[in-house]
């Protein structure tokens, strides 16, 4: 495997697949799968996945909700995907501890990085629920902040495409694939991978990160072995 330790984000819009909304048994059983594969061979996992299909922040905005009070709902909605991946993941035999950026002790322990890496070195899969635990930040700059505190090797960020494009591939056909780029060139072409809050983050701790296909069965371990997937951005 190229790396040892990494942090996967996973998208909650991925996880409805094409229900567009809740959790697709299939898929979720689908990421576990791949996440046990890539565990068995030894990577110690840390995981944050958004809440996108069941509540985002932002639309709530825009239907009147309070921005903060629509971000703690997104934030909760992150806790309900941890649970039902931390069950998918056990149901396989995959041993996980979800963990929590707000006290909710009966649902998961709140972030601690001595007993997060005590768990990773013990062959648990780590599952960083909650975001932040604060408003105004998403689960990318969530997944950011928790790769640089767990010293992952590599940011893996799983999305519906495989990789950064010049444009959009779902709305531009001519749009091409960039294998790999800096996060200068990621700022001066504006392209829209994550928000510049979590690229800041990667950039200044020399976090690199790997842009790939996560609904595409067997690409997790793919990434963990061919330098080909996927879009590498590094400094």
């Amino acid at each position: 495997m190229r790396f040892k330790r990494i942090l996967l984000k996973l998208s909650g819009e991925s996880l409805a697949a094409d229900n567009k909304q809740g959790i697709d048994e299939n898929r979720l059983m689908d990421y576990a799968t791949q996440i046990k594969e890539i565990a068995d061979a030894g990577v110690q996992i840390g995981i944050v996945i958004g809440g996108g299909n069941i509540f985002r922040g932002l639309s709530g905005e825009d239907k009147g909700f309070d921005r903060v009070k629509g971000d703690q709902m997104g934030m909760l909605a992150t806790v309900i995907n941890s649970l039902a991946l931390s069950s998918a993941l056990e149901s396989i035999g995959q041993t996980s501890q979800i963990f929590t950026a707000f006290k909710i002790e009966s649902l998961g322990e709140r972030f601690s990085k001595p007993v997060v890496m005590q768990k990773l070195n013990t062959g648990n899969v780590c599952i960083f629920s909650g975001g932040t635990g604060n408003p105004y930040f998403s689960t990318d700059t969530a997944s950011a902040l928790r790769a640089v505190e767990i010293e992952a090797d590599v940011f893996l960020k799983g999305t519906r495409v495989d990789g950064v494009y010049t444009a959009d591939p779902e709305k531009d056909p001519n749009a091409v694939k960039i294998d790999k780029l800096s996060f200068d060139e990621v700022y001066e072409k504006e392209l829209k991978v994550m928000d510049l809050t979590s690229f800041t983050l990667c950039k200044e701790n020399n976090m690199p990160v790997i842009v790939f296909d996560m609904d595409t069965k067997g690409n997790l371990k793919k990434v963990m072995t061919d330098s080909k997937v996927g879009s590498y951005i590094s400094n």
